[in-house]
């Protein structure tokens, strides 16, 4: 499978899903920026159930901005937010002191672009769990792509997918399973299991072979 994606903050399930279960990954970097998605968005499991975090960036829809363009705003501490905000909601998890020295550069260096720090994010990811993995950036923007299936539908926040097999998370046992939230959700719970988690996996009636 051939697939064009976009990146965001720390892919959701769904979003891993495409690139694990990929032969060819096209990394969607030539478009213009679109608010209320996850290009700075991410969902884990906290305390009281689903916890959003965001990137906050500087964006106005009154000029278009290519994603690559968009700064985050610094201005305010939201490594700082992020990063406790993990320990908070995955310290008891089963591998969160196996992967969180992995992450640690994510949140202490500065990151003048979003785009920048999503990018990063994925590099991290496929290296923290020993995935041969090696995305490629588009040059130009494909409204249609002719010779690719397209995932990029699942960058926004409203698109429906099948709930996925549950596996056992810190808070199951107060809310239940949460599906599709943050792959590091799935990480710090199921460690290095979670490739074959996710070729277990299917979305949308897309199998993988």
């Amino acid at each position: 499978m051939n697939i064009l994606i976009y990146p965001t903050a720390f892919p959701n399930i769904a979003h891993f899903w495409a690139i694990v279960n990929a032969d060819h990954i096209h990394i969607e970097v030539s478009d213009n920026y679109q608010k209320q998605s996850y290009r700075n968005r991410t969902e884990i499991y906290g305390a009281n159930g689903k916890l959003a975090l965001t990137v906050p960036v500087s964006y106005t829809q009154k000029n278009r901005q290519l994603y690559k363009d968009v700064k985050i705003a610094n201005e305010e501490p939201w490594q700082l937010l992020y990063l406790k905000s993990l320990q908070s909601a995955y310290s008891m998890s089963p591998f969160f002191e196996y992967y969180i020295d992995d992450l640690m550069p994510l949140f202490e260096k500065r990151f003048d672009y979003i785009l920048d720090f999503n990018l990063r994010c994925l590099d991290v990811l496929l290296s923290s769990l020993q995935l041969n993995i090696t995305p490629k950036k588009t040059i130009g923007f494909e409204k249609t792509p002719k010779d690719k299936s397209d995932f990029r539908h699942l960058v926004k926040r409203n698109t429906k997918v099948n709930s996925f097999e549950p596996y056992t998370q810190v808070f199951t046992e107060k809310h239940g399973f949460i599906s599709n939230l943050s792959v590091l959700d799935l990480v710090f719970n199921e460690g290095p299991n979670t490739e074959l988690y996710l070729k277990r996996q299917t979305l949308q009636g897309v199998k993988n072979s």
